[in-house]
């Protein structure tokens, strides 16, 4: 079995995640470790011979792949909540690797680690592989590299359990309530609330003075108006130059916490459900499948004008997203809209509506983008002190991402994907990665385990990797007051470590983790890479 193992890598990488992903599944101690359940698994395969390994391909393609699919759906969320809590977090996260690689260096100093090895163990606990590669880069021509190397397998195994141990911890002494927290997350696209509908008579008569766009950005009215009954007539659509009057019927969509601010500021809700009339309108839920329409605003989309339509609610995945003018429609996404009954069969035709063209990937546009991350990647990147910085794999990749996601299309070019191809190809990337990760470390691991050396290694890198993760969750939290569902992103981010992603993504059942890591990895990546080489300059 070992030797059909060792001579078939594609069978070797199928069985790991055949044994690691119903494993992630089950709950130890209340808890569900999710797709990072892969890494032990390659590692437990890994151990059995030192013939077992995987190419380095299938890592460098997994982490390419999850990295940008990260990006472009994050890249928006990413931009619009670049404020202050977001130069928060990446401030917090540079004065935390900061912190950890002096004492880092400190520590060598005070027991005699060999640099080499400093420099191993900090990217190991950190579980940075470019950092690594910056070190071995340094080394070259001069130095034995295969030190640091052993360093950072030792510590690596212990750098991704420790996140993901101390994201546990922590959610459990602090009785995290995720859903809660969720309803205030819709910044960040968090999407935690589904919409509802209310019908609302108008008894406001200083509405009668101003349009209904007028007075959403008045008062700051966070909700749909839809459906329109004037007195003794029949139902039509609320426009942006409508003007609401005295004893108008008017439904809103929104969340319940919006529909109970907004509909005071119009009148008496009714026991009426107007938005369901089909006299004279009709609604349908269809999907986004025309390029032409993804990457565009609601707002450029000028439905109203075009077919007298307007959409009231979007769905992305699972999350429900309010329809203002600013929102950006994506492939896959699914909208209602409100039009006239012979009108509908065009705005079927406008949005597409085909289910077949959201399961094909557009494969020119991710060739593009990804192969442009790859190229930024392997860039060298001049820094003072003579050192020379490549942003690898993960970060080539991410930050042209960033950067195409929110642009959104080129021309004819749409660099988003379909909801659900992008989550597809996710999490193949994260299973490739963790999957290679496992094996390839696992016998070395096993090895020095069996021997009873690197011990002091393994404690060390795990105690840097629990200190730097609890500091971060302590700090970010009960100190900057950020959103726990950001801030366990933002620690997977700061260890730029996507098992732990994986994890936190179980936990907090929304996505915005994700922001969280998109937001600091690009710096942390940097970061990294030149303290693992400060390092070995200074240990």
């Amino acid at each position: 079995m070992i030797d059909l193992l060792a001579a078939q890598p594609l069978l070797l990488l199928f069985l790991v995640a055949a044994v690691g992903v119903p494993l992630g599944r089950l709950r130890l101690l209340g808890v569900r470790v999710g797709v990072a359940a892969v890494l032990f698994a390659g590692l437990a395969f890994g151990a059995l011979d030192p013939r077992l390994r995987l190419p380095e391909m299938l890592l460098q393609l997994g982490l390419a792949l999850f990295v940008y699919t990260l990006g472009l759906a994050s890249a928006r969320s990413f931009f619009r909540a670049f404020d202050r809590r977001s130069l928060r977090a990446n401030v917090l996260v540079l004065v935390a690797l900061g912190s950890g690689a002096a004492a880092t260096v400190l520590l060598a100093r005070a027991f005699g680690v060999e640099p080499a090895v400093a420099a191993g163990l900090f990217t190991g606990a950190t579980t940075n592989t470019p950092a690594l590669a910056g070190v071995l880069e340094a080394l070259r021509g001069r130095a034995d590299v295969s030190a640091p190397v052993v360093a950072y397998s030792l510590a690596y195994p212990g750098g991704v359990l420790g996140v993901i141990l101390s994201i546990a911890a922590v959610q459990r002494w602090w009785r995290v309530d995720y859903v809660a927290e969720s309803r205030g997350l819709r910044d960040f696209g968090a999407g935690g609330e589904l919409l509802d509908s209310v019908t609302v008579r108008v008894t406001r008569a200083e509405l009668e003075g101003a349009p209904v766009q007028a007075w959403r950005e008045r008062e700051g009215w966070h909700a749909i108006l839809g459906h329109l009954r004037r007195a003794g007539g029949e139902v039509e659509l609320v426009h942006a130059d409508t003007v609401l009057r005295l004893g108008d019927e008017v439904a809103i969509v929104g969340t319940a916490r919006d529909l109970a601010a907004v509909a005071p500021r119009l009148g008496e809700v009714i026991d009426v459900d107007l938005e369901f009339d089909r006299t004279r309108l009709d609604f349908r839920r269809l999907f986004v499948s025309r390029p032409e329409v993804a990457g565009r605003t609601l707002a450029e989309l000028r439905l109203p004008q075009r077919f007298g339509a307007v959409v009231t609610r979007v769905r992305r995945g699972d999350a429900f997203l309010l329809p203002t003018a600013d929102l950006r429609l994506e492939l896959g996404d699914r909208v209602r809209v409100v039009a006239r009954k012979d009108q509908m069969v065009a705005v079927e035709r406008f949005f597409g509506d085909s289910y077949q063209a959201l399961s094909e990937v557009d494969v020119p546009s991710l060739a593009v983008g990804l192969g442009a991350g790859l190229l930024l990647g392997l860039l060298p990147i001049p820094l003072p002190g003579g050192v020379t910085l490549e942003l690898g794999f993960a970060g080539g990749p991410l930050l042209v991402a960033l950067a195409l996601g929110a642009a959104g299309r080129t021309g004819p070019l749409v660099w988003t994907l379909p909801y659900s191809a992008n989550l597809t190809l996710r999490q193949f990337g994260l299973l490739l990665f963790l999957a290679g990760v496992g094996v390839n470390a696992g016998y070395a691991f096993a090895a020095t385990l069996r021997a009873g050396e690197g011990l002091d290694l393994i404690a060390g890198g795990a105690v840097l990797t629990a200190t730097l993760a609890l500091t971060t969750l302590t700090v970010g939290h009960k100190l900057l007051r950020l959103p726990m569902s950001l801030l366990v992103g933002v620690t997977c981010g700061q260890h730029t470590q996507p098992a732990a992603l994986g994890y936190a993504v179980e936990q907090t059942g929304n996505d915005v983790p994700h922001l969280g890591y998109a937001t600091v990895f690009p710096l942390a990546t940097i970061a990294k890479i030149v303290l693992a080489q400060a390092i070995l300059a200074l240990a």
